[in-house]
């Protein structure tokens, strides 16, 4: 098997999860907060590097009916960016129309602070993207 990361991409941070050698399990790794598209594709190197794969997972932020809204062009644009960068990349976008709602309920249930929960939704809509992806590529083996 090989490992993949997955990537909830926003405006101001992008969520990152990472998946088990078996590609079983997802788990957050780490929230990156945005400065500049190089430190963004600079700190996603060193994470492919880190954790030994070049295959993403971008959530894809389709609208609920579907269609292809303006965040989903801002999402390819990125990950054009992310392509140029490292050529040999593998990429395979997942709908991520309900990750974030998801990742939502368990810390509305945590009764957590809005500021807690913000620091922490981005990397666990990551991890609900990744594990709808590994759950996927297990019920076609």
């Amino acid at each position: 098997m090989k490992r993949y990361i997955s990537l909830d991409i926003g405006d101001r941070t992008i969520g990152v999860a990472v998946s088990d050698l078996l590609g079983i399990t997802a788990q957050g790794i780490e929230t990156i907060h945005r400065r500049s598209l190089a430190e963004d594709l600079e700190r996603i190197g060193a994470l492919m590097e880190q954790y030994e794969t070049s295959s993403l997972v971008p959530g894809y932020p389709k609208n609920m009916n579907g269609t292809e809204g303006p965040r989903c062009r801002v999402v390819k644009d990125f990950m054009e960016e992310v392509k140029k960068r490292f050529p040999t990349v593998e990429i395979t976008y997942w709908d991520e129309r309900l990750s974030t709602m998801e990742a939502n309920r368990p810390l509305a249930e945590a009764s957590l602070s809005w500021k807690k929960k913000k620091k922490v939704i981005d990397k666990m809509a990551a991890v609900i993207i990744l594990q709808g992806f590994l759950e996927r590529q297990h019920s076609r083996l």
